[in-house]
Formats: structure tokens, sequence, C-alpha cells
């Protein structure tokens, strides 16, 4: 019953979205480098604005950021035997960054923030 309330409150948009970049980064063969150890984060809701998926396109046609098969890989490294639901390109500070949630298996969500010039892990929270 808790797991099905978790999921619906991700939302059903957003785990579709989801969801098809985890098939993609099952099918590619890019790889992220991770930053080790990822540092606790916390930020505030108000703290950030995220991207259109039609400007995510663009940046990553620009190649301003890195596609969003190598923030979820690098996500899935720092959060080991989770599933990645939720993936969204934001502004913050200035900058551009992944914000990831992952579902562990106890039931936890955890979210990860991956810098999206470099696809490196910026922390997590």
């Amino acid at each position: 019953m808790r797991y099905a309330a978790l999921i619906l409150s991700v939302g059903a948009a957003g785990l579709i979205g989801a969801m098809s970049w985890y098939a993609l980064a099952q099918d590619t063969t890019e790889t992220a480098t991770v930053a080790a150890p990822v540092p606790a984060l916390r930020l505030s809701q108000a703290a950030h604005t995220c991207l259109s998926p039609g400007d995510l396109r663009e940046a990553v046609a620009e190649k301003r950021v890195v596609e969003p098969v190598a923030a979820i890989r690098a996500a899935q490294a720092a959060v080991p035997r989770a599933e990645i639901v939720r993936a969204n390109l934001c502004r913050r500070d200035e900058a551009l960054v992944y914000m990831l949630t992952a579902l562990r298996r106890d039931g936890q969500f955890v979210h990860v923030v991956v810098d999206a010039r470099s696809g490196r892990v910026a922390g997590q929270w």
C-alpha cells in the first residue's frame, strides 16, 4: 500500500518520461563519470526552475548539457539497486543540473543532483 501511494505521488507524466529515459539508459553504451563520494545536499523547491521538454531537447542538441542517459547512469551509480522514477533538467544558481529521483528497494526516495555540463554527481538528499 505504501509503495502504491509513493508511485502515485510521483505523477504519471513524470514517471512515463523517466521510464523512457531509463529504457534508453539500458540500451546505450555511453558511460558517465561519477564523482565519489557524493556529498549530502539540501535544496528548497524555490531554489530551482525546471526546463520544458522542448528546452531540454534544445540544450542537448546544442551540446550545452550531457544527454539525460548519462545523468541517469551517474545517478544509478550513486544509488545502486534503485530505480530512477523522475528526471528533470533544472536551472539552479545560473547553472543547469539534472534533478533525479530514485526509488530504493526499501521504499525510500533519494534525490540526486547531476551537473548537466559534466555528467558528474553533484550531491544527493
